[in-house]
């Protein structure tokens, strides 16, 4: 039987039409510039009465026998913990991020410590060996159990990695690689989405761990066609400021584990170096208590995590009053000074309002609207709150103070690091026990800025 040739063809993304060659404007919808390369294989003739094919039969869920994942244990607790425990045989993790963030470092030094127990391949097409190996050496890795190539085309990685047999590939980066299927250049949406789909393709047949390293766009977002995002098991962003030397990596998604979960590291001179507090980190405050600061409480993932919330507010000359947020949602603290002016009669429509996270941190929760208004006031009325006091609640458009989820485990959290008060929604108030801290539950928001008084 002969082996059916694979081809091309240019498919709409508007209304899924296809031509045989690229033009401008879609025949079928007029859309323009919609028309992207795919790859097809045409399909055999069906045989006679059997249109469809041989069908396949249906199983019950309860006749499925749910087996324990096995997971291949990076070396680095706090990429483990993102993971959901470590790294699944056969899975595929995309991890995007700023240029010089440190996604290559993290995962040649997470190769080299897996590769004393299992064979890895780290393919790069960004780099040459040369290249790598000075890094190496600069993070004081052996490098002696781990295998490099360098090279772009998708097909003869394949091939390489049939005769390696590695547990674990790392794939930098996959806006680099191309497949000889198709005749555009690297980095556009056809090559990104088929290299992907041909290395997802060998990782699930072998079993074969796989980690591919993407560009981000100036957005943030990971470059290339959002189906890339789809095709993968896991998905985990590297946040922060490269002038900082603190990281941040966040999954968006993973289907072995719990999303939002965070890990934390430091960048030194020798690599990436992990974080086992990151409460303590973010929390580095001295001397006295200032006006416009109070520690929040947050959740990532299963970790609470305590951060330091400022807040300034001072009188604008602008005919539209400046609202600026770093961390926070932009939208969301101009919702809740329309909420403090409705219900607390409380205006700041003459001042400008400034809001920052100390470190770095993304806070894109609801439980920060109690911190961010009782920092937003201790700045306006120029009054400290006091260096032992956290906060955390979402505040309604009716002025209600609502619970969060988890909130024993953020009380327990700030106990354990020293704090005396808490602001918290009474809903989250412990049924039992001492919570080893006082607590000061509000039900609505006037309550809470009689208690800051």
């Amino acid at each position: 039987m002969q082996k059916a040739k694979t081809k091309s063809v240019f498919t709409c993304n508007e209304c899924g039409a296809s031509t045989p060659k690229w033009v401008g404007q879609c025949p079928s919808c007029s859309a323009w510039n919609s028309l992207y390369e795919t790859a097809v294989t045409p399909a055999t003739h069906a045989r006679a009465g059997r249109q469809y094919g041989e069908p396949v039969p249906a199983r019950y869920l309860a006749e499925v026998a749910a087996e324990k994942i096995a997971r291949i244990p990076t070396g680095v607790s706090e990429l483990d913990r993102v993971l959901g425990g470590g790294l699944v045989v056969g899975s595929v993790v995309l991890i995007g991020g700023d240029p010089g963030i440190g996604k290559s470092t993290l995962l040649i030094q997470a190769l080299a410590t897996i590769g004393d127990a299992a064979q890895v391949l780290y393919v790069s097409g960004e780099e040459s060996s040369d290249q790598i190996a000075l890094r190496a050496r600069r993070l004081g890795l052996k490098g002696d159990r781990l295998r490099l190539l360098t090279e772009n085309q998708v097909e003869k990685i394949i091939a390489c990695a049939q005769d390696e047999r590695p547990q674990v590939i790392v794939v930098d980066s996959i806006q680099t690689m191309y497949t000889e299927i198709l005749q555009s250049a690297p980095g556009s949406v056809a090559q990104v989405r088929e290299s992907a789909a041909q290395l997802v393709r060998f990782a699930k047949q072998t079993g074969t761990a796989l980690f591919l390293v993407g560009h981000v766009t100036k957005e943030g977002t990971i470059a290339g066609p959002r189906v890339l995002e789809h095709m993968v098991d896991t998905v985990l962003y590297f946040e922060g400021d490269t002038g900082s030397a603190f990281r941040i990596i966040r999954a968006i998604k993973n289907r072995f584990g719990a999303v939002n979960e965070i890990g934390v590291f430091a960048m030194t001179e020798t690599g990436l170096r992990e974080v086992g507090n990151p409460s303590s980190m973010f929390l580095s405050r001295q001397g006295d208590a200032v006006p416009g600061s109070i520690v929040l409480a947050t959740q990532e993932g299963t970790r609470p995590l305590l951060v330091e919330v400022q807040a300034l507010v001072d009188q604008s000359h602008l005919a539209n009053p400046r609202r600026v947020c770093v961390g926070l949602d932009t939208n969301r603290l101009a919702m809740l000074l329309a909420v403090l002016h409705r219900h607390a009669g409380i205006a700041t429509y003459d001042q400008d309002v400034f809001v920052n996270v100390v470190g770095g941190v993304r806070v894109m929760e609801t439980a920060a609207d109690l911190a961010i208004l009782a920092a937003t006031m201790s700045s306006l009325r120029n009054r400290p709150l006091g260096k032992d006091l956290v906060a955390f609640g979402e505040v309604g458009l009716a002025g209600e103070v609502r619970p969060v989820q988890r909130g024993q485990e953020r009380i327990r959290e700030a106990a354990k690091l020293g704090f005396k008060r808490a602001l918290v929604p009474a809903a989250n108030m412990p049924k039992k026990g001492d919570a080893g801290i006082d607590l000061l539950p509000v039900r609505r928001l006037t309550e809470a800025l009689e208690l800051l008084d």
